[in-house]
């Protein structure tokens, strides 16, 4: 692979003709769904206003719920949305195990916190529902560890492994020539160099930013042209490689909502109901004018008949050429008729919500008001439909934000290391749609239990077949409950056999008490025996 300038601007091209099919489209999807990013095919001069001609907000709206349900209900920072654990769950039971994972996961936790990517994220999940592609990249930060910045999509170009896991990622973008200058000095080339001179240090520039796997280095190195990926920074302006360094793990994490097998980029809701957002449009377009006719109709004005064309404007005036007997100024009918507007334009504004998943998230938002179960089955059909995009975020955007950040914090040395025994761990998610994603089996749980507590009362004999202990571990599982609060083997042990000595002993001083009031029963009956005999023999 050609590592020049030249040649990586050449794979660069070959990028950019492949994503050239896309364009147009997620320009009008912007234009209706995410206005002020409506410049993927026209860019936009900073400060010029953006939303014209949009007659109707549904979509914008929607797009916002989506965005604040997924940062709320997947990614909230003010709750824990994933757990560290093992595979093997008797490793689990380890305290020392459980003490480094509950330890590393708030240190992770605190990191993200600290940093932007609350806000980083939520601009990616409003991509995402635009255009179906999203893009985030992290940085090590030396203020706060790390750093994340959501990338438009009318910056980056994308390619897939043989897996369909992105792994290279193309940014074209733009510096003033102080950027330029700051981030690269003289590196930077000739023309930032001249126009740094000329003090005209607003001037703007093309740079493309490369990062693919390095298939050439050596491994017994870790230095940064030896790295796992190679970072090349390139002036597009006069095709010079500015510099080359690496990651030890691939810093762009590219979420795509849904995808096609043959399709790099993703699909969204907007594409989904970009019929119904262009018709709601017109719909909306053609209610205004109505209404506008319905207000302020045209006039029929007498002058001897009517004069060609007829306007139908509103406050729109007609003249009569030829005279009658009830010549008068008059509205002119138009059979405007608003209610059928109006229906179809409802119809199509909860298509759009519904393409967006707003009815999902508002219902997680009302849940206080209903019991589990309820919430349970109404959540259960609409989660569905949202399942295998929470998969592909997990797998393509959370998974690897969880992986690199804990390793930045590793090679920083802000992690201690892992205790004996902990040869590997799993991210499980524990987010409010994560553990929506598992009432099926809180609900399979409860159907069964139900099933059985009947027949208990008349054959107690079949609650032998219940595993007491599995049933609560398999639960708190599922609700992943913090397992401080979930004893282990050996203290429920301990407290069993504490129990069981205690019955033993109750059990032994109640037989000692029975024998001795038995003995003391037997004396007294023993005494009256004598006493009636003594009494016989006077007698």
């Amino acid at each position: 692979m050609e590592n020049t300038a030249d040649g990586i601007l050449k794979r660069f091209e070959t990028l950019k003709n492949e994503r050239s099919t896309y364009e147009s489209f997620w320009q009008d999807l912007a234009k209706y769904v995410l206005p002020r990013k409506a410049y993927v095919t026209s860019p936009r001069t900073p400060g010029e206003k953006y939303a014209y001609d949009v007659y109707d907000a549904t979509a914008i709206q929607a797009n916002l719920v989506l965005a604040a349900g997924l940062h709320s209900y997947l990614t909230n920072p003010a709750s824990k949305w994933f757990a560290l654990s093992t595979e093997d769950s008797r490793t689990m039971k380890n305290s020392d195990v459980k003490e480094w994972l509950s330890d590393t996961e708030t240190l992770i936790y605190d990191t993200l916190n600290g940093s932007n990517f609350s806000q980083q994220i939520h601009e990616l999940y409003l991509d995402l529902g635009t255009f179906g592609t999203g893009c985030l990249y992290e940085e090590e930060d030396p203020q706060d560890i790390v750093r994340f910045y959501s990338r438009p999509i009318s910056e980056i170009y994308i390619a897939e492994d043989d897996r369909e896991r992105v792994d290279t990622v193309y940014r074209k973008f733009k510096l003033t020539a102080r950027q330029a200058f700051e981030k690269w000095g003289d590196a930077a080339g000739e023309e930032v160099k001249k126009a740094i001179e000329a003090k005209k240090y607003y001037d703007t520039f093309d740079f493309v930013h490369c990062v693919t796997p390095r298939y050439e280095r050596d491994v017994s190195k870790s230095d940064a042209t030896n790295m796992p990926y190679v970072s090349y920074y390139i002036s597009y302006t006069n095709r010079k490689l500015i510099s080359e360094s690496g990651y030890n793990e691939f810093p762009f994490f590219v979420p795509r909502f849904n995808k096609h097998n043959d399709d790099v980029y993703g699909s969204s809701p907007a594409m989904v109901a970009y019929s119904d957002i262009k018709m709601l449009n017109e719909i909306d377009k053609t209610i205004i004018r109505a209404a506008q006719i319905a207000i302020d109709p045209p006039l029929s004005v007498p002058n001897d008949g009517y004069m060609l064309p007829i306007k139908w404007a509103p406050r729109g005036i007609n003249y009569k050429l030829r005279a009658s007997a009830d010549d008068k100024i008059e509205p002119l009918l138009t059979g405007v008729n608003l209610p059928v507007g109006f229906e179809m334009e409802e119809q199509r504004r909860t298509a759009i919500k519904k393409a967006f998943f707003v009815d999902l998230f508002l219902l997680l938002a009302e849940k206080q008001n209903m019991t589990a179960t309820e919430v349970a089955q109404r959540v259960e059909e609409k989660m569905l439909i949202l399942a295998p995009t929470l998969g592909r975020l997990m797998s393509e955007l959370l998974d690897p934000i969880i992986t690199r950040t804990l390793n930045i914090l590793i090679r920083a040395g802000r992690v201690l290391p892992p205790p004996q025994g902990l040869d590997a761990y799993k991210i499980e998610y524990t987010s409010p749609l994560a553990r929506a994603q598992r009432m099926e089996d809180i609900k399979a749980i409860n159907n069964t239990i139900a099933m059985i507590v009947p027949v208990a009362q008349a054959i107690p004999e079949v609650l032998d077949k219940i595993n007491g202990d599995v049933f609560v571990d398999t639960v708190a599982g599922i609700n992943k409950v913090p397992p401080e609060m979930i004893r282990d083997e050996d203290e429920v042990g301990e407290l069993r056999q504490a129990r069981a000595e205690q019955q033993q002993a109750m059990m032994q001083m109640q037989a000692a008490q029975s024998i001795a009031e038995t003995a003391k029963t037997g004396t007294d009956a023993m005494k009256n025996v004598k006493e009636a005999n003594g009494q016989s023999a006077k007698a």
